[in-house]
């Protein structure tokens, strides 16, 4: 999936919502334990229940490899089933993968090949040999890790490096390694001030932002701070959708909290003539 595409589905639903399927199989609701697979049954509900309202979902691969192969199985069901259903809807695997060589390169071809993920979420930390195997696929793309919204990321994001704090050298320097047709960026928003300096430095890259709802962050200060005049924001809620209610009705509840977020991003892309 190219850029256009992307944008083309942002303008279309008026949406730059990204759904995570983190999929915690002690939280959803119980009645879903009697299917055969109760994980990918609960992702189908809430699929299509959102699809309406969301450009992208993030399955995060821990929720699925924590149960071996048959969570592998789940992953790969609920990706193979938005790709049939909903083919617009950009996919990424959130798994922050990140090594060098041929390790690289098989997490690749697992991600882009076996799997069909348009797009990984990739750590920095070993530099170019590590990211560059990412690269080299048609329409898929890299989400690199920059400036993550847990608390833990003042531990080394922020730390000095000739004169800049490091996560700003890992968004420069990997300037060198790909265009914003090929790599995005993971700016939380629990930083909007920040997200606006990153916006100055990168004006025409996409960034995939976690952090509303559940963990603080707030959707107008990530849209005053990131929007760009291709929108260039993919915003991510997880539990705030997938778990607004454990009963029945938990799909018709996701529904509802998507739409809600829709409606909010639609107001904030029709203030700053987006759409």
């Amino acid at each position: 999936m190219n850029k256009n595409d992307i944008i083309s589905q942002i303008k279309a639903k008026k949406s730059f919502l990204c759904v995570g399927l983190d999929t915690d199989i002690k939280k959803i609701p119980q009645h879903l334990l009697n299917e055969e697979d109760p994980v990918f049954a609960f992702n189908k509900a809430i699929i299509d229940a959102t699809s309406e309202y969301a450009v992208a979902y993030k399955p995060n691969t821990a929720f699925y490899e924590v149960y071996g192969a048959k969570g592998w199985a789940s992953l790969e069901k609920t990706i193979n089933y938005i790709k049939e259903n909903h083919p617009e809807i950009f996919v990424i695997a959130d798994a922050k993968r990140g090594d060098i060589g041929n390790t690289s390169a098989n997490y690749a071809r697992a991600f882009f090949e076996t799997l069909k993920a348009d797009a990984l979420t990739v750590a920095p930390y070993m530099g170019v040999d590590s990211v560059e195997p990412f690269l080299g696929f048609d329409d898929k793309w890299v989400v690199l890790l920059a400036l993550t919204s847990n608390k833990g990321s003042k531990d080394f994001q922020y730390l000095n490096a000739e004169g800049k704090e490091l996560y700003k050298n890992v968004l420069m320097k990997s300037q060198e390694w790909a265009d914003d047709n090929k790599m995005m960026y993971v700016v939380g928003a629990t930083h909007p001030e920040e997200l606006g300096e990153i916006r100055q430095m990168l004006p025409n890259h996409f960034f995939l932002v976690p952090g509303v709802g559940a963990q603080g962050g707030d959707l107008q200060a990530v849209a005053k701070y990131g929007l760009n005049d291709q929108v260039g924001l993919l915003v991510n809620s997880s539990r705030g959708i997938i778990y607004a209610s454990n009963g029945e009705d938990f799909a018709e509840k996701a529904a509802g909290e998507a739409k809600k977020l829709q409606q909010q991003m639609e107001e904030l892309l029709k203030a700053n003539n987006l759409i």
